[in-house]
């Protein structure tokens, strides 16, 4: 579970011996999957963009999925569904929050 101040669940693309998972599309599939759990509901054409809750992101050049602690209280088995598929491809998962970039 998410720590108190933690906003942010990463799943990183590496696994726990430090190999690059693949395939390379990974996060973008596990977030196009993820994509009608959202605030408000799946809406129609809702597919066609990803959730708030869960974003494939590149972070210092590792792929990841970027998951909010909100998914988790409006969704607690999609939530479940992409930890466990961390899990099962034993990739690092990290609790942070996600900040973001400064003005210019």
């Amino acid at each position: 579970m998410a720590a108190p101040t933690a906003k942010h669940i990463f799943i990183q693309g590496v696994t726990h011996s430090g190999r690059a998972f693949r395939p390379s599309d990974w996060a973008e599939r596990l977030a196009g999957v993820m994509s009608p759990f959202r605030p408000g509901g799946a809406q129609p054409g809702s597919h066609l963009s990803y959730s708030p809750w869960c974003v494939p992101n590149t972070i210092n050049g590792v792929k990841c999925v970027v998951l909010h602690v909100d998914l988790q209280q409006a969704h607690p088995m999609a939530w479940e569904f992409c930890l466990n598929f961390a899990r099962d491809n034993e990739l690092q998962v990290a609790e942070a929050c996600l900040l973001a970039d400064p003005p210019p």
